[in-house]
């Protein structure tokens, strides 16, 4: 593992070459209490939400057999992938902003990866036992003892994995149909092959990639230097205070020679992907803060003031005024508004009814027996919300012409209807090409489809 070298004027990521498993000590603290509870929260938010309804029907589904997604009152097609677009842009942003101001604490404390590996930990210090018992059974020859407690362990996390991948199916498949044909084993083959992989997914990732998720599969880790500055707060050791580091007595008097760091290494063995953070800043870093629990509860231990470690920039740390780089925060917000903005406007704005018309091109025209001429035209009609909708079809730009047989057009709730519309002229037309509008009229009077299209004459 490289040590970090000072340096004001940047921010330097060291590496750490982490070859041997891993075996993470169990900590309790004041940014465990936060991290656990956003985890609760984000778990129970994500296995609950499939069971809201709304209006007899499941509140938010992505159908994909029909390529909709149901949000409540809304659905959304693909024609709607805007919305998304603006969506996903406004989360890059604020991912931007938060990773620029508090470094990865998205990583530490909302991330999935990161909540289940944490839940799946819980688990194996249930079954395993504490550390030093894991390390222990790990160097064990296997028998009787050491099996039972590893098939244990490994079954409780495929149950958690599959209940994992079900509850994430069932944002693709109706939940109370999906379950019941799950637990009655009459699901289809499609569904089973889906659940077995993101189950298979979950166990891997959680129990056995872990770490090595974050420090070589997830592109986050990779660019998050980009995000930081010598402001940026992160899990930093007061070097200063800290050395020279060493054992001594918890009641005894402290050596001259030696800073508050005891030596006790918990702030390692605590440490979900492995590292020294006395060593400096590393990539492997998630900002999960259990280092700052662990050093903290053995700087109580020792009557020594806590934040050895903590969360600080490299300004604060050295002591200097925090330079003016609120610039890029400030652009940060900006954009995010600017996004925000937009998707109200494209909400309020959005239609939930779409009309196109396509001119009859096998005949441009037709002579009839009065002599008049006729155009046809297909019109399809879509009904994106979730009520049936009747439609009075008028013209505009077209003195003098009717429509054939005009009746209003019905259209059914998430349906498509296409209809013939055929447009005869008055006794004395003779031009050419005449450009108009179709206007459709929702009988509730609440909307107005338009369309463009050209009336073909001799």
């Amino acid at each position: 593992m490289q040590k970090s070298t000072k340096n004001s004027g940047a921010v330097i990521f060291q590496t750490s070459n982490i070859d041997s498993k891993i075996f993470v000590r169990e900590q309790k603290g004041f940014f465990q209490r936060i991290r656990r509870s956003l985890g609760w929260i984000l778990t129970i938010l994500f296995m609950v939400i499939p069971f809201i309804q709304y209006q007899g029907e499941q509140a938010i589904l992505f159908d994909l057999e029909v390529q909709k997604l149901n949000i409540f009152s809304m659905v959304l097609y693909p024609q709607d992938l805007f919305i998304f677009v603006l969506l996903l842009m406004f989360s890059a942003f604020a991912l931007f902003f938060v990773s620029n101001k508090y470094g990865r604490i998205w990583c530490g404390y909302t991330c999935p990866q990161t909540i289940w590996t944490m839940m799946y930990l819980w688990v194996e210090h249930r079954v395993e036992g504490n550390r030093q018992a894991k390390m222990k059974l790990d160097k064990m020859p296997y028998g009787l003892k050491k099996v039972v407690t590893k098939v244990v362990k490994h079954t409780l996390w495929l149950l958690i994995a599959v209940i994992t991948a079900a509850v994430f199916m069932s944002y693709f498949v109706p939940a109370h149909d999906l379950y019941l044909d799950l637990l009655t084993l009459k699901s289809s083959s499609l569904v089973n092959g889906w659940v077995i992989f993101f189950a298979l997914c979950t166990y891997i990732n959680a129990g056995w990639i872990r770490e090595k998720m974050c420090e070589h599969m997830c592109p986050y880790s990779r660019f998050q230097s980009v995000m930081f500055n010598n402001n940026t707060k992160v899990i930093a050791y007061d070097v200063e205070r800290g050395e020279q580091r060493g054992p001594r007595k918890i009641n005894g008097e402290k050596p001259d020679h030696l800073g508050d760091c005891v030596d006790c290494n918990l702030c390692v063995q605590v440490c979900p992907v492995g590292i020294d953070i006395r060593n400096g800043l590393q990539y492997e870093c998630i900002s999960c803060g259990l280092c700052i629990d662990a050093c903290d509860q053995t700087m109580d231990k020792f009557n020594y003031p806590r934040g050895l470690i903590k969360y600080s920039s490299i300004n604060e740390s050295a002591n200097i005024e925090h330079a003016n780089k609120k610039s890029i925060n400030y652009a940060y917000a900006l954009i995010m508004t600017i996004i925000t903005v937009l998707s109200l406007l494209w909400i309020v704005n959005r239609s939930e009814f779409e009309v196109s018309v396509i001119k009859d091109r096998n005949v441009l025209y037709r002579e009839t027996y009065d002599n008049l001429i006729e155009n046809t035209f297909q019109m399809k009609i879509f009904n994106k919300s979730k009520h049936a909708a009747v439609f009075n079809v008028e013209l505009e730009g077209l003195q003098h012409f009717i429509i054939a047989d005009n009746q209003p057009i019905e259209v059914a709730p998430q349906e498509r209807t296409i209809v013939m519309v055929t447009v005869l002229s008055p006794e004395d037309y003779q031009q050419k090409f005449t450009d108009f509008k179709f206007i459709l009229h929702n009988s509730d009077g609440e909307s107005e489809l338009v369309t463009k299209t050209t009336f073909h004459g001799p």
